[in-house]
């Protein structure tokens, strides 16, 4: 789907577009969205990528700043850095944990990033001028949080197309944008492997594992 004309496609959408079997499909798609780590290596389909990171675009963002730059690693180099600061930062985690957490760690597959056929750094331009500084006198961090933002959505994007998304997040930040050679103005959000996934589950790999447990909603709610 060339997603180039989405803002005039979406302002002849109604909300009757939307009905029930629509917003049915909406939630299976939640649910079954998937941080991923196990991959095929086959390559993604080609324009896939760039069609994910055009449903990013689409996020929301504070003052309309649009502060998301994404980064797509292809150099073998490169990459090689990225596994090396993951493997010190993942051996450092392990010995974090208590005796019994380490057996559960140690055979969690926490990364994909030999099988994932493409890697995706998301960063934050925390000096961009775009949306003149709109929203963020008060809270700076909504510049981050846009570009959280966007990753939900090419999380979900990628989900529906039935392409693997998985966070990488045991990593050295300031090594990972050494790496990638980024303006400092830049500040890592989330560098991904995506890739055709090598099964499908509803359940998180953790919570198979036994690690945590997904929590009722009504548990995060507070009324005041």
């Amino acid at each position: 789907m060339d997603l180039s004309a989405a803002p005039t496609k979406l302002a002849q959408l109604g909300r009757a577009q939307f009905d029930d079997d629509f917003r049915r499909k909406l939630q299976a798609l939640m649910v079954w969205r998937r941080d991923v780590r196990r991959f095929r290596t086959d390559p993604l389909p080609r324009g896939a990528l760039e069609q994910l990171i055009q449903s990013a675009c689409l996020a929301p963002s504070v003052g309309l700043s649009q502060p998301w730059r994404f980064v797509v690693v292809d150099d073998a180099a490169r990459r090689r850095r990225v596994i090396e600061t993951f493997t010190v930062c993942n051996a450092a985690a392990l010995q974090a944990y208590d005796e019994d957490r380490q057996s559960v760690y140690a055979r969690l597959k926490l990364a994909g990033l030999q099988e994932a056929p493409c890697h995706l750094a998301l960063f934050a331009d925390l000096e961009s001028e775009t949306g003149h500084g709109l929203g963020r006198q008060t809270m700076p961090q909504t510049l981050e949080y846009s570009v959280v933002a966007a990753i939900g959505n090419l999380w979900l994007t990628a989900r529906a197309d039935g392409i693997g998304v998985g966070w990488i997040s045991i990593l050295d930040p300031a090594e990972v944008s050494a790496a990638l050679d980024v303006p400092p103005s830049w500040k890592l959000i989330g560098y991904f492997c995506l890739g055709l996934p090598d099964h499908d589950s509803d359940i998180p790999e953790l919570e198979r594992e036994g690690w945590e447990r997904r929590h009722p909603w009504e548990t995060f709610v507070l009324r005041r």
